[in-house]
């Protein structure tokens, strides 16, 4: 009996499509990708998409409107696994950044005034896990080559993809990079996900968090440290939550609530 292929979908939702253009920028194995799955859907690399079901979708970006959320949802019913791709699809990305200080009407109207918006209604973008179930992710500002081609072949081959749950420090370490934070600039790293190659601080470039919070997040230490070394509340809140969203912005609410309470 022959392996069927697994059917795959690629989809986009609010955010820069940059991951969607690395997939596609995977030039030399791009052919392979396309031999070893069955891709239904993905509207930047064919135009002969159809729906049905699918084994893997791949999402990238946030929903932040009525539509978005029903597409995303019916994507959801159909596949058997759903990942999500880029930190704009994993917490919210930059649009998410001011998420949960009961802003947005204010924000939404300052772009567009008094105009009438019929095509659908925007809502807060937040992380696709917000509404649906994510069986896994893949963060980036955009995702990293080498992590989706792994990831693309262990599922192929019917295994479970493995991504570091580390903070980009590690990855520092590794390339042996003299830390950034001692040299008095900000840097996110102890914060962020590993999965770049910690290239910024590799060229002597504070980290900014574009993968997204790591697993084993410390805020409150990060917070503490950052203080010691001269940098306002305020700053260090605005800094983390750039791309952190979602997840960064309760972990903040908690951490701002605990403070006050020392303050008490």
């Amino acid at each position: 009996m022959t392996k069927q292929s697994p059917k795959i979908g690629v989809y986009g939702f609010t955010g820069c499509a940059g991951d969607q253009l690395m997939i596609l920028n995977c030039e030399d194995q791009l052919v392979d990708i396309f031999g070893a799955t069955e891709v239904r859907s993905f509207v930047m690399a064919k135009s002969d998409n159809h729906e049905g079901e699918l084994d893997v979708a791949f999402v990238e970006g946030s929903i932040s409107t009525d539509e978005q959320l029903r597409r995303v949802k019916e994507i959801r019913e159909r596949s058997k696994v759903l990942i999500a791709i880029g930190t704009c699809a994993c917490h919210g990305g930059p649009q998410a950044m001011k998420l949960g200080e009961g802003k947005f009407d204010e924000m939404y109207k300052k772009v567009y005034g008094n105009a009438k918006i019929t095509l659908a209604k925007a809502f807060e973008a937040q992380p696709v896990d917000a509404f649906v179930k994510v069986d896994m992710y893949i963060p980036g500002c955009p995702i990293d080559k080498t992590e989706f081609l792994t990831a693309v072949a262990k599922l192929v081959a019917g295994r479970h993809p493995y991504l570091y749950k580390f903070p980009v420090c590690t990855e520092c370490k590794w390339r042996e990079n003299e830390c950034i934070l001692y040299n008095g600039k900000f840097c996110a790293g102890p914060l962020t996900k590993a999965g770049c190659g910690a290239i910024c601080p590799s060229h002597n470039i504070p980290c900014v968090g574009c993968w997204g919070p790591t697993d084993d997040l410390n805020v409150s230490a990060e917070y503490d440290l950052l203080k010691e070394k001269g940098y306002k509340p305020e700053e260090i809140i605005q800094k983390i939550k750039k791309f952190g969203g979602a997840k960064v912005a309760q972990i903040v609410g908690e951490l701002e609530k605990k403070k006050k309470e020392a303050k008490a």
